[in-house]
C-alpha cells in the first residue's frame, strides 16, 4: 500500500524566488512564494530563525536582508533563502 511517510514520495516545502537570480538582492523587489502541499494560507514565514508576525499568505515581499524560510503544516520548513542588500 501507499505509505504517506515514505521519504521518496514526500512532498517538501520550497521557496520560489522572483526574480530568480542568485543571490537574491533587495533592490530587485524580491518576492518569495512558499510552495508545498498542506494548507495554503497556513504558511508561516521566518527571518533569521524568528517568526514574522502574521504572514499567513503564500507570497511575501522582502523588505530586509536576511535568511528567509517558510513553514507549511504537512510539509514542514523550507530550506533557507538568503537575501542580501
Amino acid at each position: 500500500g501507499w505509505c504517506p511517510l515514505s521519504p521518496a514520495g514526500a512532498q517538501t516545502t520550497q521557496i520560489l524566488v522572483e526574480p530568480p537570480w542568485t543571490p537574491a538582492v533587495l533592490w530587485d523587489r524580491v518576492t518569495l512564494t512558499c510552495q508545498g502541499s498542506g494548507i495554503a494560507g497556513a504558511t508561516s514565514w521566518y527571518k533569521d530563525g524568528q517568526r514574522l508576525g502574521q504572514q499567513a499568505r503564500d507570497h511575501f515581499t522582502v523588505t530586509m536582508n536576511g535568511s528567509y524560510q517558510c513553514y507549511r503544516p504537512g510539509t514542514g520548513l523550507s530550506p533557507p533563502v538568503e537575501v542580501s542588500d
